[in-house]
């Protein structure tokens, strides 16, 4: 789960570096092998995203308040 902005800027990054691995795996993959190759990279994207908005949805206080406790 992701506590504070560096954390939420690192998965997006990450997310980023994941994307740009599945599209490069799109261009010299077969048709046959890319679903197999790509799942992994993808299940993970999915995963990030979502900790990503469960973060974006949380008021910025709320994340403050849980700081400080």
């Amino acid at each position: 789960m992701i506590q504070n902005d560096l954390e939420l800027a690192g998965t997006q990054e990450r997310i980023a570096f994941f994307c740009r691995i599945v599209a490069n795996m799109r261009k010299v993959e077969s048709q046959k092998n890319f679903p197999y190759m790509a799942s992994g990279y993808l299940a993970e994207i999915e995963k990030m995203n979502a900790e990503v908005l469960e973060y974006l949805k949380r008021p910025a206080n709320e994340i403050e308040l849980a700081k400080a406790a």
